[in-house]
């Protein structure tokens, strides 16, 4: 292995073992100091997962990789989700909290996952291109392979509302959602494998003979989904500890601060694939992640809850029947304005600006209001990419031999032009 491949791999290596040797040992340390040792700990793991995931592309389909990717890559809020779900089943006060983690991560991935990832790629498409950002790269155009993803997220999205409307998660439902998130992944693993275009350390890494690669990129993901799980749980309460010693409701720190340090990883794997000039991979990555949300994250819920006590519905009241309303509702608007696997400026702002909104508008009437924009916008684009509909409908059910007959090919001017190449 090369120097240059060997140090960033053992700079990442370093960083993690403080955090696994104080989740291992037992220790504590005062939430500020922990704070700051299990995010070193997240951060560096990103970095190996942005690595593995782009390596690991050489031997298996895209598709695939990026769905390993986003299961890896939101780990944290895995472990957070259910670790307030399984409280829940024997402490109601928890309830809330578990539906909140959820809620708060979900529209922080699209409304602000999302638009910064997407600025970001078209900020650099302009800097390739030579041109400053306002006149220059106005959209990102997504790989077809996408089209896919945006498809079971369009259906996951539609059987969202039905959490709302009934006011609980039942475990009928959370079967379903798992078994739908196993047929995406299966759909994943039978895609194209594709010649990757690496660069940096993942670029080192590729060119290592084929077994050694293999192997590296199997204990990379290892290595760092052991330390994502190990550091999510002390992660999260440093963060709310040191919230709560400033005074901030622990609500909004369980629906906000909570999920931003759990989403960090995906976040910073996407805005690295960004960085590189691979926008469409980044945007994918979390697109990817939203379906899992969606499915896994979702459907496991109910089951913490029993196993912890509880039973066969995990119940939302009002405030939380609001909050899954609102969220749902942004989940269709962000899949509606990408039916054509387009991402233009516009949407990137229009989502930072929707999800900014919130904090001025907070309340019950705030949230309905909230909500009904969402959805009229949503509806306005269903509206405009209305022939996109049936196709992303059913794409999840075709052959990859009918999605390749039916898929319109982009010409090389777009892709150059939306930062694809």
């Amino acid at each position: 292995m090369s120097s240059k491949l060997a140090r960033p791999l053992a700079l990442c290596v370093v960083l993690t073992m403080p955090a696994l040797f104080l989740r291992l040992s037992g220790a504590h340390l005062a939430a500020s100091l922990s704070l700051v040792t299990f995010g070193a700990a997240v951060v560096a793991a990103s970095f190996l997962l942005a690595w593995a995931a782009e390596a690991a592309r050489i031997d298996i389909s895209g598709p695939l990789a990026i769905a390993i990717l986003a299961v890896i890559a939101v780990l944290p809020e895995y472990a957070v989700d259910l670790y307030f779900a399984y409280t829940a089943g024997h402490d109601p006060g928890y309830v809330q909290y578990a539906a909140a983690n959820m809620t708060g991560s979900n529209r922080l991935l699209l409304g602000l996952g999302w638009p910064v990832v997407v600025i970001t790629s078209l900020w650099m498409a302009s800097r390739r291109s030579g041109r400053s950002f306002r006149p220059g790269v106005r959209e990102l155009v997504l790989q077809s392979q996408y089209r896919m993803e945006l498809g079971f997220l369009l259906i996951a999205s539609i059987v969202g509302f039905v959490i709302p409307l009934s006011g609980e998660i039942n475990l009928i439902l959370g079967f379903g959602l798992l078994g739908f998130f196993a047929f995406y992944l299966w759909k994943a693993s039978r895609a194209e494998t594709t010649e990757p275009d690496l660069v940096g350390a993942a670029a080192r890494i590729g060119d290592l003979p084929a077994r050694g690669r293999r192997l590296l990129v199997t204990g990379m993901f290892v290595l760092a989904a052991a330390v994502i799980m190990a550091s999510a749980e002390p992660f999260a309460n440093s963060l709310i500890s040191t919230g709560t010693q400033l005074g901030i409701s622990k609500f909004l720190l369980v629906q906000w601060v909570a999920p931003l340090a759990s989403e960090s990883p995906e976040f910073i794997v996407a805005i690295l694939f960004a960085l590189h000039g691979k926008g469409s991979d980044a945007i994918g990555t979390l697109i990817s992640s939203k379906v899992n949300q969606w499915t896994l994250l979702v459907g496991s819920l109910p089951l913490a809850y029993l196993a912890g006590g509880g039973k066969t519905a995990l119940p939302l009241d009002p405030r939380q029947v609001e909050e899954f309303l609102l969220t749902a509702a942004q989940a269709l608007l962000g899949v509606a304005a990408l039916l054509t696997l387009r991402f233009p400026r516009w949407l990137a702002f229009t989502l930072l600006g929707l999800f900014a909104v919130q904090y001025a508008v907070p309340g019950q009437a705030g949230r309905y209001i909230l909500a009904a924009v969402y959805g009229a916008v949503a509806l306005a684009a269903l509206v405009r990419n209305r022939r996109d509909i049936w196709p992303a409908l059913t794409v999840p059910f075709r052959s990859a031999a009918a999605e390749n007959r039916e898929e319109p090919e982009i010409s090389a001017p777009e892709r150059v032009h939306a930062g694809v190449e």
